[in-house]
């Protein structure tokens, strides 16, 4: 009788683990559908010569002689309160220099005061150590150079330390008189999301309004674009129902 032979069982062949399928690439046409920036417009239709006089008007009518909100008592301590004001409101400022401003109210009070005083003094400001620091230097650089005195162009006043273009632009503005336009969040916001001015960074912003403002409104025209920022534009909630300029606005989403 032959032995019956047992043949030993085949292995499972080993299959190579199955790649992860690759992302099919984006389309061209896909690829342009990225969602907009918050507040800004893309490729809007720009403004008019006749739509910009008509917005500033509307701006003017309701607010013939706008006002700095920084608090302030002469060109140094609307220098030093611009200053402070970086990176922080102006109503936290306000509150700070109001006990500030009548013992140093010239570059002179403020060096006497000194540094470790004056940081106690505006500890609720954000940043206010490396903020005191260029408060002195600052005052210390006018009595050096400029004779205790603010000087009035933008080239002496940003030598000064810790004042940028938007610093020495709201001095030149409003202590000054000159027609200069300082972009702040407020300013940048506006710009953009209307189609006034946008631009990606805030000098492309400014000079852009440069270009487009008349000039009988360039004297206010910083004031009333932060303003218009700062209590209808709004950066979360515009209230487009109560915008002076809402029918001109190129902005897609708003409400009105």
């Amino acid at each position: 009788m032959a032995k019956k032979v047992i043949r030993p069982k085949s292995r499972p062949k080993l299959r190579a683990p199955k790649r992860a399928a690759k992302k099919a690439k984006p389309s061209a046409r896909a690829s342009r559908r990225q969602p907009r920036r918050p507040g800004r417009v893309a490729k809007a239709k720009p403004w008019t010569a006749a739509e910009v006089h008509e917005a500033f008007r509307r701006l003017r009518e309701a607010s013939p002689e706008p006002k700095s909100e920084l608090e302030h008592l002469n060109p140094f301590t609307l220098l030093v309160a611009v200053a402070l004001s970086a990176q922080a409101t102006d109503a936290g400022v306000n509150r700070a220099t109001r006990d500030l401003f009548p013992i140093a109210d010239t570059p002179q009070k403020m060096v006497a005061l000194g540094e470790d005083r004056l940081r106690e003094m505006i500890r609720t400001i954000g940043l206010y150590r490396n903020k005191a620091k260029n408060v002195i230097a600052l005052s210390e650089r006018l009595l050096k150079d400029f004779r205790g005195q603010v000087p009035d162009s933008r080239e002496a006043l940003e030598s000064l330390p810790g004042v940028g273009r938007k610093t020495a632009n709201v001095v030149m503005n409003v202590a000054f008189g000159q027609p200069t336009l300082a972009v702040d969040t407020h300013v940048f916001r506006v710009a953009n999301r209307t189609g006034l001015a946008p631009g990606k960074t805030p000098l492309d912003v400014e000079l852009g309004l440069l270009k487009i403002i008349p000039a009988e409104f360039m004297r206010h025209a910083h004031h009333w674009l932060i303003l218009h920022g700062r209590y209808t534009c709004l950066a979360r909630k515009p209230r487009c129902e109560v915008c002076l300029i809402n029918d001109l606005c190129r902005w897609p989403e708003k409400t009105v």
